[in-house]
């Protein structure tokens, strides 16, 4: 196979909760780096492995204006496709009031601070869930 050939091969995510985790803990230690390299503020880590299937991590950080955010959306790009990740396009550049990068294993949300504010991912992702009613006694 040429290397024309190889880099155009997309591999599947594999939903083996026992995979080496390591290329995507480098891939999110390059993240959060050029994130605060760019003075990102309020940089937040999320743990999905065993909450979600779509990432293993998401990051939240916030930029305080949408040239901020815009410029940290485009580096990351970088950052992932150096990293071997294929196709991986900010989302939402065009108004950098929240932009969404999906490097398969690590999902990335920058905001402007009064989206971050509003939206409060972080509350959402890190919730306790409650319970499910027990269906036996009702």
């Amino acid at each position: 196979m040429s290397a024309k050939q190889k880099a155009h091969t997309l591999t599947k995510r594999s939903k083996d909760s026992t995979k080496d985790a390591r290329p995507a803990a480098g891939l999110l230690a390059d993240i959060v780096e050029s994130l605060e390299d760019h003075k990102a503020t309020d940089i937040v880590v999320i743990d999905l492995k065993g909450k979600s299937d779509i990432a293993d991590f998401m990051v939240i950080a916030t930029g305080q204006s949408g040239r901020q955010v815009s410029t940290m959306a485009d580096t990351l790009a970088m950052v992932v496709k150096d990293h071997g990740v294929i196709g991986a396009v900010p989302e939402g550049r065009g108004q950098a009031d929240w932009v969404l990068l999906d490097a398969t294993d690590v999902i990335v949300h920058l905001f402007r601070p009064e989206v971050r504010e509003f939206y409060n991912l972080e509350k959402m992702w890190n919730a306790e869930l409650p319970d499910a009613p027990d269906t036996a006694t009702a």
